[in-house]
């Protein structure tokens, strides 16, 4: 790790948060250069759902490349897109809502959620942004307005304008509606509230601490939108892809954003490519107001289609994860009821955190997993919570397993702890 230690840059994270050098995986399983082998319950922090180098999706990888077709192509066109396009139009949209127009963006989820905000910007003639308490966007200047954490807002160095927060559900406790609050705020001609450009949230916190939005709260948050005349805007960078069952996360709730933000996933291989779904009636762009050296990467986009094309034209993965999802809710709840209510246990899917109230004990926990073979990361204001975002298509012999190396870390831990 010398290397790293000495030329790479103070603001690495995740090498430190896992100390070792990977040099292969596969499926749920990463080996480091010496020969050690890990459990990932991390999925490159949800851009694995299909697990690593999957090879029904690396196959179409390799003949595109050996091929010599287009791998860039800034926004030209290309089989490659064409391809894309029509497989998420007939797989994904048909069935659910086919009024959606593409827009591929920077390669990132934040070079997504920026165009997002401009776009809404632009077509409401409004700058206010409605955002939520602990969401997370991205780390760009628009993004990171939008998002709650002090520690990552401290860290843009100017401030951060444009967006009001309002209490997620649940933030204020069971007992309080906090849609009818901002629903009550936003009619309110005396508020001090602006009315918003758009509504943004996401549908289950990932990087807030795996914090769920109830069906009917979502709902109302969408009538909002539109009885105010804003956009409302479904962040489903980490949520979206399958990992809470459906492709989308907010299907549950018959949601029909006028903005859907996509990636992570979205390439199926850890490829980077992003894109905005957006209704067709506030496709307000003119040609190249919006640009991009990086949008809609072709190798991406084939990498893409084979995912869509091998797990999306039947509900076998949809139901798998549905399953492997309740099975591990079920052994935290068990494992969280043996600490007389210490901990708690929420998520949707398979995207799932175990709240240890302390950032001591969740850091303890996470480090003593690594050093028995399971990478698994934190999430929450002070990183109080575990995350487990493992691979949509993990076995559940592994998934026991991972499981069971997280049970006993978290009984060392507490053994020792004061």
């Amino acid at each position: 790790m010398e290397a790293f230690e000495t030329l790479e840059s103070n603001v690495r994270s995740y090498s430190r948060s896992f100390p070792a050098i990977f040099s292969r995986a596969r499926g749920s399983i990463m080996f480091t250069e010496d020969g050690r082998r890990f459990i990932d319950f991390f999925s490159g922090a949800g851009t694995l759902n299909y697990g690593h180098n999957n090879h029904r999706i690396k196959d179409d990888i390799t003949e595109y490349l050996s091929s010599d077709a287009v791998v860039h192509g800034l926004d030209m066109a290309t089989p490659a897109k064409r391809d894309f396009m029509e497989a998420f139009s007939s797989v994904i949209l048909r069935e659910r809502d086919p009024r959606y127009r593409f827009q591929f963006t920077g390669p990132t989820g934040a070079n997504a959620i920026e165009a997002a905000l401009k776009l809404s910007r632009k077509v409401t003639g409004r700058q206010n942004i409605i955002s939520f308490t602990h969401g997370y966007h991205g780390m760009s200047l628009g993004a990171i307005a939008a998002s709650g954490n002090r520690f990552y807002r401290a860290g843009s160095g100017v401030s951060l304008s444009g967006v009001t927060f309002m209490p997620y559900d649940g933030y204020l406790g069971l007992g309080f509606d906090t849609a009818d609050y901002l629903r009550k705020a936003l009619m309110d001609e005396s508020s001090g509230v602006d009315r918003p450009a758009a509504i943004l949230v996401e549908t289950v916190q990932g990087e807030g601490g795996i914090n769920v939005a109830s069906k009917q709260w979502l709902q109302a948050i969408q009538a909002t939108a539109k009885n105010v005349g804003a956009l409302f805007i479904v962040d489903d960078i980490q949520m979206g892809c399958g990992r809470t069952g459906e492709f989308f996360s907010f299907e549950f709730a018959s949601l029909s954003p006028d903005i859907i933000v996509l990636s992570k996933s979205l390439s199926g291989y850890g490829l980077p490519l992003s894109m905005l779904l957006i209704k067709e009636e506030i496709d307000a762009w003119q040609p190249g107001e919006h640009t991009g050296t990086f949008r809609g990467n072709n190798l991406a986009l084939v990498s893409a289609t084979a995912a869509l094309n091998t797990y999306w034209r039947t509900s076998t993965l949809s139901h798998g994860v549905q399953r492997m999802g309740d099975l591990m809710r079920r052994r935290l709840e068990t494992i969280a009821s043996e600490y007389a209510n210490t901990f708690a246990v929420r998520g949707r899917g398979m995207a799932l955190g175990f709240d240890c109230q302390v950032a001591e004990i969740a850091e303890a926990v996470s480090r003593k997993a690594f050093g028995k073979g399971l990478m698994i990361e934190r999430c929450g204001p002070i990183d109080q919570v575990v995350k487990f975002l493992p691979a949509l298509t993990i076995d559940l012999e592994t998934l026991n397993k991972g499981l069971e190396i997280f049970e006993e870390s978290l009984a060392e831990t507490l053994r020792s702890w004061p």
